[in-house]
């Protein structure tokens, strides 16, 4: 059974009132995703939080939205239910703040997931061609609330943005002096934790993967410069 065929189960049917889809207390508490599994959980944080991300600077984008349909692949039959989840979270009066404390709490254990969810607000904010200051702040107290200090945050933006007086060396999260032998564990260490098949097994949705891959290859160019600049 698939993530979005264990969330239609768990969550019900909103023209008939069942499931928690029968209440909006309930269908917008992030408890109850857990529901369906951490993948389940893993892809309703998803949802929840892009939805308040495109609403974060007053307007929702077409392109805001498609940049949410490549994040969550929606499958046949699932459309209409995914899309009313989207509209009422943005309509829903709890403050995005409490949606991330409860995301935060349900993977207090895995670091890694949170900043994957990260990735996919990041993708949607970027979406319109330019991360807005609303949007920007809105990214920043949710990594805040994720447990990222501001080093560890603005090294994931940059990752996202890569301009071209960003210091690979930070991007890499290594010191300008750091040897040839560390600076290459370092660079490895990163290719593995964003390899696609490793997400994958960590519950990552394999939607996701895709954006993560773009932030590979930032990584991968921030290691090719400095390799240039060595050998130079």
């Amino acid at each position: 059974m698939s993530v979005w065929q264990i969330i239609s189960e768990k969550i019900g049917s909103f023209s008939n009132g069942t499931g928690i889809a029968g209440s909006l207390a309930q269908l917008f508490d992030p408890e109850n995703w857990l529901l369906g599994g951490k993948d389940a959980a893993f892809t309703l944080s998803l949802v929840a939080l892009s939805a308040k991300m495109a609403a974060a600077d007053g307007v929702v984008t077409a392109d805001e939205i498609r940049a949410f349909r490549e994040n969550v692949q929606i499958p046949a039959g699932a459309e209409v239910q995914v899309e009313r989840i989207f509209d009422l979270a943005q309509q829903d009066v709890a403050g995005f703040e409490s949606y991330a404390k409860r995301i935060a709490r349900l993977f207090q254990d895995d670091h890694g997931a949170l900043e994957h969810v990260l990735d996919g607000l990041f993708h949607i904010a970027e979406a319109d061609g330019l991360i807005h200051e609303d949007e920007l702040r809105y990214l920043q107290v949710v990594g805040e609330i994720f447990g990222l200090n501001d080093e560890e945050f603005s090294r994931l933006a940059a990752r996202h943005v890569m301009l071209s007086d960003v210091d690979p060396y930070f991007l890499l999260g290594v010191d300008p002096d750091v040897s040839d032998r560390e600076l290459k564990i370092a660079y490895r260490k990163l290719v593995s934790e964003h390899h696609p098949d490793r997400l994958i097994a960590k519950g990552v949705p394999s939607e996701l993967v895709q954006v993560t891959t773009k932030k590979l290859a930032v990584i991968n160019t921030a290691y090719d410069s400095i390799l240039d600049s060595r050998s130079s």
